[in-house]
């Protein structure tokens, strides 16, 4: 006989039906309060009649699927096809679910490649390139936005770091017309997104090239709008304002080839402030690699700059060093 489970005790019964294995790896995303409330579950569950492991293991599907149509899709678009597959169950899966997601507009975004975005938004209006891209992970908005010409990187930048709210009328108008250009036409959910702090991520997270030409020609038209995204973004010549401990941490982390490249033509200070946090013989051995190198190509060097501050953006990612910044306050001991 099949029993009506609450959801801790479905949770159990699901671990139970996966085996040992299955679910010891689910149980690495969880917290240690939820691992203990688990165990006792599972404990105290007993055997299980083989129609209620099913119905258990039939709502997970549901949802899982459900979940992966609403990522997809849109919800107006799972709404419809889960309720013409489970009726009005359909639509309680999709209710429940988008209470507990936090779903962002234009998601089937991502599954295109960056190359195809930019030949399909090339000629649409900046406004809409923006809106389009602050509401993707910031690495994926700088690989598209590394495709288009100057004029354009510089007009969708300029339209990134001023954009306000956008009402849910001309976002999800936006995303239909996107959708029927990919043949698939959904809605999604609305989230403010865009800003000064949208564009300095981007901006981080694109080439160093694509960095000096959206910022230069953004300083000409809105010099204020770039002094603040100027102040959360970290370049290569910003190593002056790390600590000397930071410094050591990131210079373990970078091959010596890309140092030597990356110090090409830098300013006396940020090559002195280098050189300090090495040994002796380090140090030299990077001034002999330096000039075996000879002349050397600006983008080379920027490329090797762009993987250095990678490096101190993983650092400060993981929580090994900080990173001042403007408005941030001085730090204490």
């Amino acid at each position: 006989m099949s029993l009506t489970l609450a959801p801790p005790q479905k949770a159990a019964a699901l671990l139970v039906a996966v085996g040992a294995d299955a679910a010891s790896s689910i149980m690495q995303y969880l917290t240690e309060q939820e691992v203990e409330t688990l165990a006792a579950e599972i404990a105290s569950i007993g055997r299980l009649h083989p129609d209620t492991v099913e119905s258990v293991l039939e709502e997970v599907y549901q949802e899982a699927a459900s979940q992966q149509l609403i990522t997809a899709g849109g919800i107006d678009y799972a709404r419809e096809l889960l309720t013409s597959w489970k009726g009005s169950k359909g639509a309680e899966i999709i209710d429940r679910l988008v209470a507990d997601l936090d779903v962002l507009p234009f998601g089937f975004v991502r599954d295109i490649d960056p190359e195809q975005l930019v030949h399909l938004l090339k000629d649409e209006h900046p406004q809409t390139i923006a809106l389009i891209l602050v509401y993707q992970p910031p690495s994926y908005s700088a690989s598209v936005i590394r495709g288009f010409d100057p004029a354009l990187q510089a007009e969708v930048a300029l339209r990134v770091g001023t954009m306000g709210k956008t009402s849910p009328a001309v976002i999800q108008r936006v995303e239909r017309a996107l959708q029927s250009r990919l043949g698939n036409v959904s809605a999604a959910e609305v989230s403010v997104r865009g800003g000064v702090e949208d564009l300095a991520e981007v901006l981080n997270n694109s080439d160093r090239t694509t960095e000096k030409a959206i910022l230069e020609k953004l300083a000409t038209s809105d010099p204020i709008l770039t002094e603040q995204v100027r102040a959360l973004m970290f370049i290569f010549e910003d190593v002056v304002s790390l600590d000397d401990r930071s410094i050591q941490l990131v210079l373990q982390q970078v091959d010596t080839k890309d140092l030597a490249m990356a110090m090409k033509g830098v300013a006396a200070n940020v090559r002195d402030t280098i050189m300090k946090n090495m040994s002796q013989r380090a140090a030299e051995s990077l001034v002999e690699e330096i000039e075996l190198l000879g002349p050397v190509r600006r983008s080379d060097v920027e490329v090797a700059q762009t993987a250095i501050v990678a490096a101190v953006r993983r650092l400060e990612e993981a929580g090994q060093i900080v990173i001042s910044r403007a408005g941030e306050g001085d730090l204490v001991e």
